[in-house]
């Protein structure tokens, strides 16, 4: 199989399922839309309020390598499958429960003895028995500063060569799978690049949230305004680029205007995908003493 080949095949089914006619199926909560447009759009939907909603064709999973119920994955490809759904994995290096294991240097060192390798292993060997396309992102925002991650800010050197690692193991127990490099899309995210051949889809992350903005920007932002610097820093490397976490919260004005950006085909764009809305409320404080903003798409229109 070519690099070219494996390139297409997480879009395949999103691609399929645009203009299909869906059946509704009975629900006890009621159908969220996804924002109109032409970019293939995708989920991380633990509650399931877009369940069954046509448009969505991406469904994001995360899981912590540590702690994981494996028969639950099972579970969600039957979900991703029953809804003609491609599946994005991100596998976060460390334990969702409070615990000493989660620090930099043990995270580090465990991985270069290789403790850690039964962890990638398993999940990857379960991932292999999808019949949903799968795409594994690791260890996502390597670059970022703000000390959300254990894995952020490591030596460029060390985080390439345990990405390397972490990709190798995946290959040998799910040898159809593609691999998605994610940084946040920062300046400096190029040290991080592991190379071609460990990378065949590259993520960013794009959240707009108008109180931050105004207080200290002065302005607000647009979905345009912040893809596109970080959309730059990424095209050189030649790959599909996906907003694998999107979120915004505002006014009315705001999230109307978001809502109509985002699935947008921009020609300046060309090399953008797919889009993945975050449809939780976030898990670190934002800068600035703004919170956890509540990306919902419930909720995040402020006083509606």
């Amino acid at each position: 199989m070519t690099k070219v080949t494996k390139q297409k095949r997480f879009f395949r089914q999103a691609k399929r399922a645009f203009g299909a006619v869906a059946t509704l199926l009975a629900m006890a909560m009621p159908l969220h839309a996804a924002p109109q447009g032409e970019i293939p759009f995708g989920v991380y939907d633990p509650d399931g309020v877009f369940a069954d909603d046509p448009d969505v064709t991406i469904e994001h999973l995360f899981l912590p390598w540590e702690d994981v119920f494996l028969p639950s994955l099972i579970d969600a490809d039957a979900y991703a499958a029953a809804r003609g759904r491609s599946i994005l994995v991100t596998i976060e290096p460390w334990t969702w429960n409070r615990s000493e294991r989660n620090t930099p240097d043990r995270l580090l060192k465990g991985i270069s003895s290789g403790e850690y390798d039964q962890y990638m292993s398993s999940i990857c060997a379960v991932l292999n028995l999808f019949n949903s396309n799968v795409t594994v992102r690791w260890a996502q925002e390597m670059e970022d500063k703000s000390g959300q991650f254990i894995w952020a800010q490591w030596d460029p050197k060390n985080y390439v060569n345990a990405y390397k690692r972490m990709v190798d193991i995946c290959r040998t127990n799910a040898p159809n799978v593609n691999f998605m490099w994610s940084p946040l899309g920062y300046e400096d995210l190029d040290i991080y690049y592991p190379g071609d051949e460990y990378v065949d889809i590259v993520g960013i992350s794009v959240f707009g949230l108008q109180a931050w903005e105004r207080e200290i920007l002065g302005h607000e932002q647009s979905f345009k305004d912040i893809v596109g610097p970080r959309y730059d820093r990424v095209v050189g490397f030649g790959r599909p680029i996906v907003v694998a976490e999107l979120g915004y919260v505002g006014d009315k004005g705001y999230v109307d205007k978001w809502n109509s950006e985002v699935r947008l085909a921009y020609p300046e764009f060309p090399n953008l995908v797919a889009v993945v809305y975050f449809n939780q409320k976030e898990v670190y404080p934002w800068p600035d003493n703004h919170g956890k903003p509540n990306w919902k798409f419930e909720a995040h229109v402020i006083g509606k």
